[in-house]
């Protein structure tokens, strides 16, 4: 894993179901997550995701790609273009930091990774989250990078 390297794409489908079961999971009962008549009055064209669910998905994203020792220890993002319903999301990352993490306590051989990857995710109306996680991997875990 070097500074530069980007990690491979991941298409969502943006469905009424996934954006009404994020808002639930959430617990985040405003009606333009899941009413869709009430969001037009409120001036959106549809329902829309919210922000925990995409911070969810940024987070899938990155434990997807550096397997399930991977660890999250800072996910800072800031929303654009709404996620409506029937359109697609693509995640894309590329990494903007790597450092030995752990190294004094180890040794270096056994030492993991802190990396930090800057994500954006796009969808046909332009940029609906973009920012930067930092994310935690033991020394010798199996997968890293793998998807």
């Amino acid at each position: 894993m070097r500074v530069g390297d980007e990690l491979p794409p991941l298409e969502i489908e943006i469905t009424r179901t996934l954006i009404v079961a994020g808002a639930i999971a959430s617990r985040d009962y405003q009606d333009v997550h899941h009413d869709a008549e009430l969001a037009r009055q409120k001036g959106s064209p549809d329902i829309f995701m919210n922000i925990l669910t995409t911070n969810g998905l940024v987070g899938r994203y990155i434990t997807d790609h550096f397997g399930p020792a991977a660890v999250l220890r800072r996910v800072a993002i800031r929303l654009g273009a709404p996620n409506y319903p029937g359109d697609t999301m693509v995640l894309t990352g590329t990494v903007e930091e790597v450092a030995a993490e752990g190294a004094e306590l180890k040794g270096d051989d056994a030492a993991g990774k802190k990396v930090t990857v800057r994500v954006v995710g796009a969808n046909g109306i332009g940029k609906h989250v973009t920012g930067t996680v930092t994310v935690s991997v033991p020394g010798g875990a199996e997968g890293v990078g793998r998807s």
